[in-house]
């Protein structure tokens, strides 16, 4: 399911089917406005497994919304039947893009119903061959950072073409130093353009990087409608992987993160978990995961 809606008919039925404890938690989700996602890799095994049945479950979970990180052996119309017949929805997708062929990848994304066309890593796109073999454990360089940036700028002026908004989503690798004190992810929303190119911080993966969420929401207002919510354990020094947490089991407080979101214009979140998954399923984490959104207010 990694490289990660014509609404039903019956979709009344289909949320019949959930039972009375999911219709309570939507009813109360979507009364204070609030709609909780997942990014699909959380639970990547289970949907290669059963992708029908695991939709269905994140449903009854209390999840309304979900974020795509591929399709399997599935088209992206066939995924999306899925999707509608769970009684959720895709507004943002990650996806795979071919240079040569943008389209491909935004008639994607137009067939899940998703307004947001998502580029997971983009150092490797910009770089291609060149790119390093494990781009999380190595620092960007200012020339890697403004490849990418022009590389960002172009997808971002053919999706807007398309109906569609071009969203960034960083790792850690962007917050390295690449001269002067400048940080590669600064320089990369510096040079593209705020109408072209829009983010998706992925808080976990800044906050391991040893940067502040809150700064940023701040500092750059309108242009972060994602983020990725995701948790981690404390971090041995000098590591370059990250340990995925359930939420509210790791080291980081979503409260103030929410509240700075929330100021700049945040329109979508998902929950994403980093394995390894030691202690439960994935499916079972993903509950966790959402009983802290829920304990925090936010579904």
């Amino acid at each position: 399911m990694r490289s990660r809606r014509q609404f039903l008919i019956a979709s009344g039925l289909g949320v019949m089917a959930l039972g009375s404890g999911a219709l309570t938690r939507l009813a109360r989700a979507n009364a204070l406005g609030k709609h909780p996602g997942i990014q699909l890799y959380t639970i990547n095994d289970a949907m290669r497994t059963d992708a029908r049945g695991s939709l269905k479950r994140l449903r009854e979970i209390g999840y309304v919304e979900v974020e795509s990180a591929g399709y399997g052996s599935l088209t992206a119309q066939q995924f999306r039947g899925l999707v509608d017949e769970a009684g959720l929805s895709c507004p943002s997708a990650h996806l795979q893009f071919d240079l040569d062929n943008l389209n491909r990848a935004f008639d994607d994304a137009h067939a899940l119903g998703a307004k947001f066309a998502v580029s997971s890593v983009m150092r490797s796109l910009a770089l291609g061959a060149n790119a390093p073999k494990n781009v999380l454990s190595t620092g960007i360089t200012l020339d890697e950072a403004k490849r990418t940036a022009e590389l960002a700028n172009r997808i971002g002026t053919a999706a807007q073409r398309a109906g569609l908004q071009f969203i960034y989503h960083n790792h850690n690798f962007e917050f390295a130093d690449v001269g002067n004190g400048q940080i590669g992810y600064d320089l990369i929303l510096k040079e593209t353009d705020p109408k072209l190119v829009k983010f998706q911080i992925d808080c976990g993966w800044m906050i391991f990087a040893g940067h502040d969420p809150v700064a940023y929401f701040g500092k750059y207002p309108g242009r972060i409608p994602l983020i990725h919510v995701k948790d981690f354990l404390p971090a041995q020094k000098g590591a370059t992987d990250m340990k995925g947490a359930e939420l509210g089991h790791g080291t980081v407080d979503y409260k103030p993160i929410f509240a700075a979101a929330e100021k700049a214009g945040l329109q979508h979140y998902f929950v994403e978990q980093e394995g390894p998954f030691a202690r439960m399923s994935t499916v079972e984490a993903a509950r966790v995961d959402f009983e802290y959104l829920r304990s925090i207010g936010k579904a």
